[in-house]
Parts: structure tokens; C-alpha cells; sequence
């Protein structure tokens, strides 16, 4: 069956630098952290794998992947002088090169961040060509988002009846479910449900999310 592509698939996205992979995709990886994050960053390591360990300088890849961080879009012309900013705002950044692992897309990053509270946070993910992006991890779990639809992440108390609350709550609000995953890591108490739907979540709808007593965080995921 042939594939249907998009324009943008085909001339590629507005952005700033030579590449749509090294540059596009990166500016998107690094906002999605910071948004992710939930936080004003204060300081970010980037470890940068395969290609963008190599290429990263020549490529612009570091400017897009700092200019992401201050919630720059692609075709944001601040992203130029986005080291300059963010000094400016007193955003400490490093890049180091490193291996992330074997099954690892070469245009991978890590973005390891201390926040304005002094809490930490970590996102990787990988531009996948186009401008595209996925990300593969927040926190240390798993995750497998490529953005083709609206998601969440919330981390609730692992007890009977929780998940089906959730899900009750949005089908109450005339929202279908695409697709949903759970994550418990080892010894936790709690739940990473990730939730896509067809259509993106009201911030009303979120704040009511947030007041029910079993629910630790919830994260919004916009599709790209």
C-alpha cells in the first residue's frame, strides 16, 4: 500500500540551520523537555549519541537543542544566539558526548535538567528525519511518543478502581481513547498511565485530573 505523505514531509519543516534532522528536530526535542519538565530549567547536560555526538556543532544541533530548552520553535531566528540567551537567563548548559546504548537511534539526546526548585528531571529522544521527533524516555521510564496524536502521562497511587476512574472521567468528557500503557517500576507505589487521544485535553479537563487525591502528576504531551 503506498504511503500517503504530507507536505511537510516532503519539503520539510520552517526552522533555522542546515538540517532538518540536526537542527528542526533537536529545537522540538529540547522544547518537549522543557515542557516536560513542567519548570523554569536552570541547568541542562546534554548527552548527545551517533550522529549528534559527531556532528553537533557543525550542524547547529547545540544552538537548536538550547533554543528548545528557552521554548524556541524551529523557525524561531532567536535560535542564533540562543547560548547568549540563555546565559542571559542564567541557564547553565553542557554538552557531552556519550554512547546511550546499542538499539539507539543515532540522532539521540538526553537531556539530563535541574530546575528552578532544584528538582530534577531527564527526557531522551531522537529526531527521526524531517524534523520529526520521538521520545523515548521521561524520568527514567519508557516512553514511546512520536507526537501523532495528543497524549498524558499521569503517575497515580497503584490502587483498585484508579485507572478506571481516569479513563471514566474522559470518556465522560466525549473523549476517545487511542491507545493507553502502564508502566509500575519495581518497589513503587505508583502507576505511569500514558493515555493518547484523538483529540487534545482542555486545560479544565487537566486541572480536574489533578485534584483527584490519587493522582501524583500528570503531564500533557502536545502533538506536533
Amino acid at each position: 500500500m503506498a504511503k500517503d505523505y504530507s507536505v511537510f514531509d516532503i519539503v520539510g519543516p520552517n526552522m533555522i540551520g542546515p538540517s532538518s534532522s540536526h537542527t528542526a528536530g533537536a529545537a522540538r526535542l529540547g522544547k518537549s523537555a522543557s515542557k516536560i519538565a513542567g519548570k523554569p530549567v536552570k541547568e541542562v547536560n546534554f548527552l548527545l549519541h551517533g550522529s549528534f555526538a559527531e556532528t553537533y556543532k557543525g550542524h547547529g544541533t547545540d544552538k537548536a537543542l538550547v533554543g528548545g530548552i528557552l521554548g524556541f520553535n524551529p523557525d524561531d531566528a532567536r535560535i542564533k544566539d540562543s547560548f547568549e540567551l540563555a546565559k542571559e537567563q542564567g541557564v547553565k548548559f553542557e554538552f557531552i558526548k556519550t554512547d546511550l546504548g546499542e538499539n539507539v537511534h543515532p540522532n539521540t539526546v538526553k537531556m539530563e535538567m535541574i530546575l528552578e526548585d532544584g528538582s530534577k528531571s531527564s527526557v531522551m529522544g531522537a529526531s527521526i528525519g524531517g524534523g520529526n521527533i520521538k521520545l523515548t524516555e521521561m524520568d527514567g521510564l519508557a516512553l514511546d511518543f512520536n507526537g501523532a496524536r495528543s497524549a498524558i502521562v499521569i503517575e497515580i497511587k497503584d490502587i483498585p478502581g484508579a485507572i478506571a476512574f481516569i479513563t471514566g472521567l474522559l470518556g465522560h468528557n466525549n473523549k476517545n481513547i487511542a491507545t493507553i500503557s502502564t508502566n509500575k517500576p519495581e518497589k513503587s507505589e505508583y502507576t505511569f498511565l500514558t493515555i493518547e487521544t484523538d483529540d487534545e485535553l482542555e486545560p479544565s479537563l487537566i486541572e480536574q485530573l489533578k485534584k483527584f487525591e490519587v493522582v501524583a502528576k500528570v503531564v500533557v504531551l502536545d502533538k506536533f
